[in-house]
């Protein structure tokens, strides 16, 4: 979707919280600020003043901020200089996804006791067909204002819910109701509620391409909706004219789909000046496989691929996997996988970022796994387990992956011995 704050909290009745939503079974659900409120939820002293969450570094970005954060025009993805420019007060506080994907676990939870037709898409924003559940929690609007009661209540957090006819249009109704907000609108009002938004509101449209549709005298949606196809498949290629000509005439046919689940599993750090020093990279990758391994057993899942991702200083990327023989959620069995596949690229140069990702993933419950010769049955991933319950319970900095993991000089050719 294009930039949220082109979609202005209006006052419209046609689109409010009170308006028809018979015909409008599908519910947007995004959390405000997640990050941020979640920082805010743990540390109530900050509640009213500008919390930033993401790389505090110069090279850092920002991955939520707060509604007090906002107002000085701090944004997600922003560069952190950029913010601590813009609002130099702030608290800024780095990620900690543990933290963050036990939250989106339980707000998940309540929208599944709900309806079983869940699509999220990410730890904070999810779709839902309510369809099947009218009969017994009420019409779609109903949901929706129980569904914010609950997490209000149960997690201390409060969302903002779009409710429509389609995904598309509940995604932009709940856009335009933040922050704490509730927005339908009802099938006979479709059009009138999207035709008047600026182009970039479509999905698929970014900058460039709103840009491009912006010179040909397309600046909202109602006038792409208007234009000749054969105009914008000149602008932007077939397959994307077919599509926004589409969402704009407001037909988007997509089913919540619960079936939904991530491709793959990743996490990555722009050091804050380039380093060549291999023991500062290593812990990096140890660092960043352990967050690989939190997020993972988090979300039930295993996989087979592990990837590294390394972009020298002068941009240059470059990307390693190898496939294991058994699937795995083990920060040990990925760090010790990326750490051979980064010896054996042996950049020689200056790098910028490194990432670790896991892909060709599957459901933990029933992933067959591989012991390593002479490892005990019971090991690492009961290890990384009790770490991930004891971080839940007292906070993730009480427990550090090298602790975890052991400490290895990256310079001596040794293998360490299992527990």
């Amino acid at each position: 979707m294009g930039r949220s704050q082109s979609l202005p909290r209006g006052g419209d009745p046609r689109f409010g919280p009170d308006a028809d939503d018979s015909g409008s079974p599908i519910l947007h659900v995004d959390m405000d600020a997640f990050f941020a409120a979640v920082e805010v939820r743990r540390r109530p002293e900050l509640r009213g003043r500008p919390v930033i969450v993401g790389g505090v570094g110069p090279r850092g970005v920002v991955s939520s901020a707060s509604y007090e954060a906002r107002r000085y025009g701090v944004r997600s993805a922003m560069p952190t200089s950029q913010a601590r420019a813009r609002c130099p007060h702030a608290v800024y506080l780095p990620p900690d996804f543990t933290a963050y994907t036990a939250a989106s676990r339980a707000v998940m939870q309540i929208f599944r006791d709900v309806t079983p037709l869940v699509e999220p898409l990410s730890l904070d924003e999810a779709f839902l067909d309510v369809t099947g559940a009218r009969r017994l929690f009420g019409s779609p609007a109903t949901i929706a204002r129980l569904i914010r009661r609950r997490v209000a209540d149960e997690q201390g957090l409060t969302c903002s819910v779009g409710v429509a006819s389609s995904k598309f249009v509940a995604k932009l109704g709940s856009t335009r109701a933040k922050p704490d907000g509730l927005l339908v609108v009802p099938p006979g009002q479709v059009l009138d509620f999207l035709h008047p938004l600026p182009v970039d509101a479509l999905w698929g449209v970014g900058e460039r391409a709103a840009e491009t549709l912006r010179r040909l005298g397309l600046a909202t949606v109602g006038d792409l909706a208007d234009a000749p196809v054969g105009m914008l498949r000149r602008a932007v290629g077939a397959a994307s004219a077919a599509h926004l000509h589409e969402l704009a005439s407001g037909r988007d046919p997509r089913r919540v789909s619960p079936e939904h689940v991530d491709k793959s599993i990743g996490a990555e750090v722009t050091f804050d000046a380039d380093v060549a020093d291999p023991v500062e990279i290593r812990r990096a990758l140890l660092a960043l496989s352990a967050k690989v391994g939190v997020r993972l057993r988090g979300s039930g899942q295993v996989g087979r691929t592990v990837t590294l991702k390394v972009r020298l200083a002068d941009f240059r990327t470059v990307n390693r996997s190898r496939t294991l023989g058994a699937p795995t959620d083990t920060a040990r069995e990925m760090f010790d996988t990326v750490w051979a596949l980064y010896t054996a690229l042996d950049p020689g140069e200056r790098i910028r970022l490194v990432g670790v990702r896991v892909e060709g993933l599957a459901p933990a419950q029933g992933a067959p796994r591989q012991l390593t010769l002479g490892a005990p049955e019971r090991g690492w991933r009961e290890a990384e387990a009790a770490a991930d319950a004891a971080a839940a319970r007292f906070g993730r900095s009480v427990i550090g992956p090298a602790s975890l993991l052991g400490d290895r000089d990256p310079r001596r050719n040794e293998n360490p011995p299992h527990p």
